[in-house]
């Protein structure tokens, strides 16, 4: 199974921001309803029952997150994202790590798609200017195990344990 843990996402501004690039990119936009923050990538695994074991040891975040101002990963870029920027997410990020989770150079963001082509260079910088500081959207309190099919229409993600409140 390939599996990784996320929270849920709310972005009202996806089709704004998809329709704003679409000049300058060639890319592979995430569906919306896929939206979601990635704490920790788990990759191939046998059994999910270990990592359940672990997440029963959190709680849910405190309070939602407003999700603010575009970056990119890459040179060229290669990855269009909106950033999810809290000292809550961090504190959040050791919690993970002082359980057994591996969160090594942990970025939180939420990925809006994978940049096949820059078309105009100017152009992308400028649309990534003009959200700065940008209410986007907001990164909800849950955080879930999730297993991820990978299909030729996308990754179709099932959720296979959520995070209670303690």
């Amino acid at each position: 199974m390939r599996l990784f843990v996320a929270s849920s996402v709310v972005v009202p501004e996806y089709a704004a921001v998809k329709k704003d690039f679409q000049a300058c990119i060639e890319a592979k936009w995430v569906e919306e309803e896929q939206l979601h923050l990635t704490w920790v990538f788990l990759g191939e695994q046998a059994d999910a029952k270990p990592f359940m074991d672990m997440l029963s040891k959190m709680s849910v975040l405190k309070e939602k997150t407003v999700l603010r101002s575009l970056g990119y990963f890459g040179r060229p870029p290669r990855v269009l994202y909106v950033k999810a920027r809290s000292k809550q997410l961090f504190e959040k990020a050791k919690e993970f790590e002082n359980i057994g989770f591996n969160l090594e150079r942990f970025t939180p963001h939420v990925t809006l798609c994978r940049i096949k082509r820059v078309l105009d260079r100017e152009v992308f910088r400028e649309k990534v200017k003009a959200y700065e500081k940008r209410e986007l959207g907001v990164l909800l309190t849950d955080i879930a195990l999730y297993k991820s099919v990978l299909t030729d229409r996308g990754a179709i993600h099932t959720k296979l344990f959520s995070v209670r409140d303690q």
